[in-house]
């Protein structure tokens, strides 16, 4: 299978939710790719007392709420341990997908998680995508606190790779399979799809989501195995090393991500 750079569908949406005048079929057709039709869910807020019926919507209901402007709009990736400004009502949600945009317009506050159903073969994968829509307090505050600008991410992402990679590298007692090191060889030249990016994207924001996802993927790679560490603490060194180079890559990609007008 042909490696191919991917961004979270939180990220591109919210990369197309900031653009000037995004085009709704392309926006559609560029977060959409190969899933099926992407369906919304509206959840209930937690004191209303019908909490079962819930109306599945097609992906315009989602868009059309995000229609308003000035809009904000932010993503989260939260993992176990680490939820980051992922609002409370939504954090379990969020963190089992790994994602959530969140948007703010004059007339609505909210967050949506796309859960996701995998289905079909390892050669022909399907996914079913809902958006998870609830409403939430005003987020901006928090993620602000949390992400902090797009330069200092940026800076912190150069500098803390290069802390990781020196830590990895004494950390590594045995090579990797030559299959995984084919594959981070790979990475390192791939490029995001350009057609599901719109158009005009800051370079700065485009060099940090593609230096953020390549770090991800191969996070994700060294994360299958222990690097044929020899004790527990070297096992655990590792693994520690890797979850800092994750954290500073979600951080980045959330910075670059962002687009808040106040």
């Amino acid at each position: 299978m042909d490696l191919v750079l991917e961004l979270p569908r939180s990220v591109l949406l919210a990369l197309w939710l900031a653009a000037d005048t995004p085009d709704r079929a392309v926006l559609v057709d560029a977060l959409q790719s190969d899933d099926e039709p992407h369906t919304v869910q509206r959840r209930p807020a937690a004191d209303d007392p019908v909490r079962d019926d819930v109306d599945e919507e097609p992906l315009g209901a989602l868009l059309d709420a995000c229609g308003g402007t000035p809009r904000d709009v932010a993503i989260v990736l939260p993992v176990p341990g680490d939820p980051g400004a992922t609002p409370a009502v939504v954090s379990s949600a969020a963190t089992e997908a790994g994602e959530a945009v969140l948007v703010r317009t004059p007339d609505a506050c909210f967050v949506a998680v796309p859960v996701v159903e995998r289905f079909g073969s390892a050669l022909e994968p399907g996914h079913l995508v809902t958006w998870e829509v609830s409403d939430v307090p005003d987020w901006r505050h928090a993620v602000h606190a949390r992400t902090g600008s797009l330069q200092e991410a940026e800076r912190e992402l150069r500098q803390g790779l290069i802390e990781a990679t020196e830590a990895l590298t004494r950390l590594e007692v045995a090579r990797w399979r030559p299959d995984a090191a084919q594959t981070v060889a790979a990475l390192r030249d791939l490029e995001l799809p350009a057609w599901r990016l719109p158009d005009g994207l800051d370079g700065r924001r485009l060099r940090v989501l593609a230096s953020a996802a390549r770090l991800r993927a191969i996070v994700a790679l060294a994360g299958q195995d222990d690097g044929a560490a020899v004790s527990l603490w070297q096992a655990d060194q590792r693994s520690t090393a890797l979850r800092e180079v994750d954290r500073m890559a979600r951080r980045a990609m959330a910075a670059a991500s962002s687009q808040l007008t106040g």
